[in-house]
């Protein structure tokens, strides 16, 4: 499957293996969900490292761990699409964590509808049978 078929596609084809990449990538990480804090809606999952944490911590902006670059990934730093950082939540075993967040300009997703339009969120489509709709 192309990049393309992946993100725009109609085709469930779920990344089984992305934990176990992540994990690979050499940084201890937690799974980070952002959330607008005005609509509750959940825009990313993505993971952290003490350094992203940190990093979101001093300057107030979602940061996170690319796990497939391998370095620190400023949400908007090439885009735009900063996600001002609200507060942080810590779950009840502390293994992952909530930004509850704002978008200061267009959305959180790096895809685009087909007005082109930057997303609001990476959660776009559902899982219909075995097919996926947008929504």
């Amino acid at each position: 499957m192309t990049h393309e078929d992946v993100e725009e596609g109609r085709r469930l084809a779920l990344d089984f293996g992305k934990l176990q990449r992540a994990a690979a990538c050499g940084e201890g990480l937690v799974p980070v969900a952002a959330q607008d804090a005005d609509s509750g809606e959940v825009l990313i999952i993505a993971y952290a490292n003490e350094e992203a944490l940190n990093y979101a911590r001093r300057e107030r902006v979602a940061a996170f761990w690319s796990t497939s670059r391998n370095e620190l990934w400023v949400k908007g730093a090439t885009s735009g699409n900063v996600l001002e950082l609200v507060e942080i939540r810590v779950n009840c075993e502390q293994n992952s964590l909530l930004y509850r967040v704002r978008p200061k300009k267009g959305g959180a997703c790096h895809t685009r509808d087909a007005a082109g339009r930057t997303r609001a969120g990476c959660y776009y489509r559902r899982l219909v049978g075995e097919r996926l709709e947008p929504v």
